[in-house]
């Protein structure tokens, strides 16, 4: 298979290309570069899809791709590649997200929930947005390729090795360095949240796969259910953690301004929004009919722990509580 990547430097793309050369297809990039190389084997157009001419080098009428795979998150740059790219390729894959569904509240759910309205515009100015712009992407790939040229994949939480948001990898970290007395970790109070994560590789992995095979259709590509009870378990495993865990309540986090989710002085993978209790509840089940596979939540941990432990200074932890914070609320409940 000849298969163009449109990115293949940052954590998804860059996982894809490497898996596709992997299995023995011929892999084309086009990027910046700005996130940094593309992995070995691979050729690399250099190249600025928001400049007019910036699909040139890879929509010339003497190229031909089996498959293109997009992760954009802006309507602008979808729009453009698909009426560039449209000629000279047998089949489109998006990755998409599940922000794009209107409801979050339903558990254990599948792809026919409804969507967000299409975002107006060229441009998602902010990840207010982020949902109803992939809204916008799913449609121009569906409208330029047709249904039985592409392929959606509403990709759930991606964790593993290269996950900067450390949403993946901040618990098993902070299991294997905690700052409490006797090794006390704080915790939502909230174990049966659903919520699952899919291993980056894993999704690379199914994604080359469904290009090659020019597999069509809308996927909730997912890991396997969970909760955040089990991923916790798993995170704790994972560390060889044996001290206290202290639950608190979600009106005390958020009386002492614990965030939700992820980024600065916040307790990962935690939703306590009952309207979105079933963002990560999404079954999987079509993508899993369609050859996806999961590994062990435990070895996604494992090495989403390792990159941390291998963050750099240049490259700081953007999740999480401080030590400082989490000792100062561990000492508020005894701890």
């Amino acid at each position: 298979m000849r298969l163009l990547v449109l990115g293949g430097t940052a954590m998804l793309g860059r996982a894809v290309a490497a898996q596709a050369v992997a299995d023995g297809h011929d892999v084309t990039c086009l990027a910046r570069g700005v996130a940094g190389d593309v992995p070995d084997g691979v050729r690399w157009v250099r190249g600025d899809r928001d400049e007019p001419d910036g699909l040139a080098e890879v929509s010339a009428a003497d190229s031909r791709w089996d498959a293109v795979l997009d992760v954009s998150r802006q309507p602008g740059q979808v729009r453009s590649a698909v009426v560039a790219l449209e000629p000279v390729a047998s089949h489109f894959v998006f990755v998409s997200t599940g922000n794009v569904y209107a409801d979050h509240s339903r558990l254990a759910s599948d792809e026919s929930v409804p969507l967000l309205p299409a975002l107006d515009g060229e441009v998602m100015a902010d990840m207010t947005v982020y949902g109803e712009a992939k809204v916008a992407c799913e449609a121009a790939v569906l409208d330029g390729f047709g249904a039985d040229r592409s392929l959606i994949a509403r990709a759930g939480l991606i964790g593993g090795p290269g996950d900067a948001s450390g949403r993946s990898g901040w618990w098993p970290w902070r299991f294997a360095h905690p700052v409490g007395s006797g090794g006390a970790v704080l915790t939502p109070d909230d174990p049966g949240l659903p919520m699952a994560i899919i291993d980056v590789r894993d999704l690379a992995a199914w994604l080359v796969r469904c290009a090659d095979a020019r597999t069509s259709g809308v996927f909730d590509a997912v890991g396997e259910p969970d909760t955040l009870g089990g991923l916790l378990s798993a995170a704790r495993e994972v560390a060889g953690h044996e001290g206290a865990v202290v639950p608190a309540s979600a009106a005390w986090l958020a009386e002492h301004g614990v965030q939700e989710w992820m980024g600065d002085e916040s307790l990962p993978l935690w939703i306590s929004d009952p309207d979105w209790r079933g963002f990560g509840s999404h079954t999987g089940a079509a993508a899993r009919a369609a050859g996806l596979t999961n590994r062990p939540v435990t070895d996604t941990l494992r090495d989403a722990a390792a990159y941390e432990e291998g963050r750099q200074a240049t490259d700081p932890r953007r999740c999480g509580l401080s030590d400082e914070t989490e000792r100062k609320l561990l000492g508020l409940l005894g701890h």
